[in-house]
């Protein structure tokens, strides 16, 4: 997330707004009271994460409405258009909303909370169980801050050591392609990247045939997630097992960091992938104006054949109806793939936090709100835009065993597909009615106190006994394993860096500057390079690309990343070394989950 240099502007604007002065206050609860909601609320929800802008509509709209007697107008800086330019607006105004999701990185909770837009909730949360379950990760998340208090709650708590890989049965990145095409091609060998491009340039000249259509095509790119480089190209990185500080390039294991623009860079490979994808048409060329809702249509829609995110492709795609025609998305190995995995984060992930707005209407209701995401049914029913089960009695129930299982309308409406629901559940589609928040409070690798598995239901007992279609079939022969995070540990495939409860800190405002004009260039040539005509012109770009960002003070803002980099080396050893096991939930009562 890009750095604001607002704060004495902040500081002027919030006095005009007769907010007091600059500091964070305890704030008087005022509205509900022990879950007295007479007064029906629309709550003001700015979020970074969220991919939907308006009011939340569907199931998750019926349950927030009969708990809390409140609607949620969900603020999406992702969907106006990216950028800060929404979160500037809305801080010099003195209000981001009564909710605050907010990404933590460059000291941007510490701007909210010096700049009074967020409020110290101790006395909102006392005696409440999310304190009780996850106080180790609250306090965590606070301490260090410019104020003392309790103003922001921690994405991804977990129970799982350190070192443990946060996800389920899916990694977070991966070559996920349409199965059913791979195996029509006689599921050929992939050792790199070369042989990947191969691989998908056969996919889409049989899948045109297959269809009929030649508006198919293997790779599609959008920008709203772009900051410090292309998104997309970034993915590629993290399947050869970095992730990004910056402009730096670091390993999961710490041992290896890369600038990103450095010739030899696995961005840069990245780059030349898309490039020689598009220079054999296997590239949308929608790629450059589209947003993440038409991107996403087109998997939902069978029109693009490489996805690196599962909970993107197969969410979207793998529908009952596909997967028992044998149709899906699946993981591919590309040999020489080293997958970066997220370890889980004891203390929570802080980079990505839940706060109450200085400003909100009913403080109480928020703090009771924000408690309810993090106990067990909330974080099944929030949950489920990131694999959590959902409604008990609609998508799943306890059978006779004693087991969470899958209802009928569960398998037709998991993971993310647009199923009618019955009115008595608020109707409209299933799809449209998850929650919009983009939120995970808590691991959902963690146990559900009240199954006795993990909220994540494609790893329930279950699940995998009748997860027999034709597409899940055909893969687990094909690989000789059962899920694809047992193909890539057994294949040495995944590399886990542990999770910790570091965010970057916040620069120096001339950093700020010059990366905010590094940022500019990197991103802009990068495109034209997935772009270019000729071999010839990539490289002038990219020449180009070099020499403008270094111009522009490149190498200082690296600097400042190379030791943040090794900041958050020291702070995944030190959380490897503090939870080197994970807690026994599977006892616990659910108030002591």
């Amino acid at each position: 997330m890009k750095k604001k240099l607002i704060s004495a502007v902040l500081c002027t604007a919030l006095v005009v707004s007769t907010l007091a002065g600059c500091g964070s206050k305890k704030t008087e609860n005022t509205g509900s009271k022990d879950g007295n909601y007479d007064k029906f609320i629309t709550v003001d929800v700015y979020d970074d994460f969220a991919n939907y802008q308006g009011i939340q509509s569907g199931w998750f709209a019926k349950v927030v409405k009969d708990k809390f007697n409140m609607e949620l107008n969900i603020i999406a800086p992702n969907v106006a258009g990216g950028g800060d330019t929404l979160y500037q607006t809305r801080s010099a105004a003195g209000d981001l909303g009564d909710l605050v999701l907010i990404n933590t990185n460059n000291g941007r909770l510490n701007d909210v909370v010096s700049a009074g837009l967020v409020m110290d909730a101790t006395d909102l949360m006392d005696g409440k169980d999310i304190l009780k379950n996850y106080g180790d990760a609250v306090t965590a998340t606070n301490t260090g801050l410019s104020e003392d208090g309790m103003y922001a709650f921690p994405n991804s708590v977990s129970s799982d050591a350190a070192t443990e890989a946060s996800e389920g049965l899916e990694p977070t990145f991966g070559p996920y392609i349409r199965w059913d095409y791979y195996k029509q091609l006689g599921y050929p060998e992939m050792n790199n990247l070369e042989d990947f491009l191969d691989v998908l340039e056969q996919m889409q000249t049989l899948a045109r045939q297959t269809e009929g259509s030649n508006d198919i095509y293997a790779i599609s790119l959008f920008k709203d997630w772009d900051d410090n480089m292309l998104n997309n190209a970034k993915q590629i990185a993290c399947m050869y097992g970095y992730d990004e500080v910056g402009f730096e390039l670091l390993s999961a294991d710490g041992s290896s960091t890369q600038s990103i623009i450095d010739d030899d860079s696995v961005y840069i490979q990245a780059l030349k992938f898309f490039y020689e994808a598009n220079q054999r048409g296997l590239v949308d060329p929608d790629s450059t104006t589209q947003n993440y809702d038409t991107w996403s249509a087109k998997y939902t829609n069978g029109k693009v054949l490489y996805c690196p995110w599962p909970w993107v492709g197969q969410n979207l795609y793998n529908t009952a109806e596909n997967k028992a025609a044998g149709k899906g998305f699946m993981f591919a190995p590309v040999k020489d793939m080293k997958i970066f995995s997220y370890g889980s984060c004891p203390e929570g992930n802080s980079s990505r936090v839940i706060c109450i707005g200085s400003n909100a209407e009913d403080p109480q209701r928020m703090a009771d709100f924000i408690d309810w995401l993090y106990s067990p049914e909330g974080i099944r029913l929030n949950g489920q835009s990131n694999g959590a089960a959902g409604i008990e009695g609609l998508t799943y129930e306890v059978n006779s065993d004693g087991k969470p299982e899958l209802t009928d309308f569960g398998k037709k409406a998991l993971p993310n597909n647009s199923v009618e629901v019955p009115e008595e559940y608020g109707g409209g589609n299933w799809k449209d009615g998850v929650s919009a928040l983009n939120f995970k409070p808590v691991n959902l690798e963690d146990i559900d106190p009240d199954t006795r598995e993990a909220y994540d239901w494609q790893t329930w007992e279950t699940t995998i006994e009748n997860n027999q279609t034709e597409l899940d079939k055909d893969w687990a022969e094909h690989m000789g394993a059962s899920s694809t995070m047992e193909y890539v540990q057994n294949n040495n495939m995944l590399e886990v860096a542990p999770g910790s409860s570091y965010s970057i800190p916040e620069a120096d405002s001339n950093i700020t500057t010059v990366r905010g004009q590094c940022k500019s260039a990197v991103v802009d040539n990068s495109w034209k390079m997935v772009f270019a005509s000729n071999d010839s012109e990539f490289a002038s770009i990219l020449k180009d690309m070099q020499t403008t960002a270094k111009g522009l003070g490149y190498d200082d803002v690296l600097e400042v990343d190379k030791q943040n980099a090794k900041d958050w080396t020291a702070a995944r050893k030190a959380s490897a070394e503090k939870y080197p096991e994970g807690k026994n939930t599977t006892e616990n009562s659910s108030d002591d989950q």
